[in-house]
């Protein structure tokens, strides 16, 4: 993946406390900002916006994150 990107909603204060995103036409990859060498989970893109629905009704503090998907 190329071009990994944060979230415009992580601040100043949020340090590299949350996830990256980089996209390709097949695929969506997200990292930990905090160690972005270690794993990534990487989706085919039809397979991304169900997984952040599952995200965003198990956790609501997880919003936030739904608009990397842009």
């Amino acid at each position: 993946m190329g071009n990994w990107r944060k979230s415009s909603y992580s601040g100043p204060d949020d340090g590299n406390a949350c996830v990256e995103i980089a996209n390709s036409p097949t695929h969506i990859a997200i990292r930990d900002t905090k160690a972005p060498a270690r794993a990534t989970l990487t989706f085919p893109t039809e397979a991304f916006a169900p997984f952040l629905d599952t995200l965003k009704s198990a956790h609501s503090t997880v919003t936030d994150f739904a608009r990397f998907r842009g």
